[in-house]
Order: C-alpha cells, then structure tokens, then sequence
C-alpha cells in the first residue's frame, strides 16, 4: 500500500474505507440488536465509561474514564462526518448528548459526594 493509497483509505467515503467499515460495524451492531441509534449511544457511553474504568484502574470519580468516553464519541463523530460528507448537526449534537449525558452525571455524583457528605457531617448520617 503507498502512502497515497493509504491516505485514500482514509479520507474517502466508500465500504472499504475506515469511515465506511466503521458505519458497517455501527449497522451491524444495531441490526445485531434491533435497538435504535439512541438508546445504543446511551449503552456505548456507558460501556466505554466501565471499560475505561477497569483498564485504567481509575475511579469514576476522576475524569480519566470520562475523557475516554469523550474521544470515543469524538472518534464516532469524525467517523461519521467523513462518511457522509459532512456535519449533520441535528444528529451529530443528539448523539453527543446520548453518549455523554450518563457517564458525565456518574462522574460528578461521585466527585462530588464526599463534599456533600462533608457539609452533613459524615456519610450515612442525615
């Protein structure tokens, strides 16, 4: 493969360029569960947010695992934009919302609770 062969592979939409096997492999995982695009962008973010966690042994606490789930998305977005050809923004931001909107909820619940445990005097007490 030369150099220009591999920047085609890449840039092109098309089924045999990294943006056209990605979708594929998007379909195939939504015709594999019959769930629509939503609920799986909600189910992805979520499993990219556990599988961050116990790779990098870090509490969700910590914005390591949802970084991970952010630059997962952002990959999905990118991968669909040259896909298409270009930005379709009314997807692109509802997808976005989907996947982040759970982890980014996990991820502040448990940064902020020994705050809020704090100011009550402890955990367990009310």
């Amino acid at each position: 493969m030369t150099p220009r062969d591999a920047v085609h592979w890449v840039d092109q939409p098309g089924p045999h360029s990294l943006p056209g096997l990605w979708h594929q492999f998007i379909d195939w995982i939504g015709d594999g569960t019959g769930l629509p695009d939503t609920i799986l962008h909600i189910h992805a973010g979520m499993a990219v947010l556990m599988l961050a966690r116990v790779v990098t042994r870090r509490s969700l606490g910590s914005f390591v695992p949802l970084s991970v789930v952010i630059v997962a998305e952002g990959f999905n977005e990118v991968m669909d934009r040259l896909q298409f050809g270009s930005w379709r923004w009314p997807d692109t931001t509802l997808d976005i919302v989907n996947t982040l909107f759970w982890p980014t909820i996990i991820c502040l619940g448990i940064r902020f609770r020994p705050m809020i445990a704090r100011r009550r005097g402890g955990f367990g007490r009310r």
